[in-house]
């Protein structure tokens, strides 16, 4: 059973991005978004207005994300899975998102980075949060452009 990061939250942010599950690159280094092909820092990057984002030291990236009041998470806390690909996730056990409304009191939107994790925006939404589903960051959605996806992403400060 591999097993998920804890949220990077603050009790002022406002907006949550939810992945599905780490990929294999991030459970190694112990950090969201690892991947080196994963657009995830530059697209989040680029819509705060950050450039560099996806250039600095991990810890300073989340600092960063945090003084905007974003949070980030993942809808799974838990799973079996062969490689990275959402496809071959099994036996998915969620994140307590319960525990959200004590650790951030302010959040009243979710994004969702991908399909996969798309599929909870509906439980999510009637929990009473606005939802957002995203285009994936992973380098396996390579079916839009960087740009394409940022058109969408540029919705997140919506």
């Amino acid at each position: 059973m591999l097993r998920g990061f804890p949220p990077v939250v603050a009790a002022d942010t406002h907006t949550l991005i939810l992945g599905s599950f780490p990929g294999e690159a991030s459970l190694a280094a112990a950090q969201y978004y690892a991947h080196p092909r994963n657009q995830f820092w530059r697209l989040l990057g680029t819509v705060l207005g950050e450039p560099v984002l996806h250039g600095l030291p991990y810890e300073e990236r989340l600092a960063r994300v945090l003084a905007h009041r974003i949070g980030i998470w993942d809808v799974l806390d838990a799973c079996h899975r062969q490689g990275s690909l959402d496809s071959a996730i099994r036996h998915a056990q969620p994140n307590d998102f319960e525990s959200l409304r004590e650790h951030a009191p302010l959040l009243n939107k979710v994004c969702f980075n991908g399909k996969t994790a798309g599929r909870f925006a509906p439980v999510i939404g009637a929990a009473g949060y606005r939802t957002l589903v995203l285009p994936s960051s992973s380098p396996a959605n390579a079916t839009l452009s960087f740009e394409q996806k940022l058109s969408c992403w540029r919705q997140i400060l919506s």
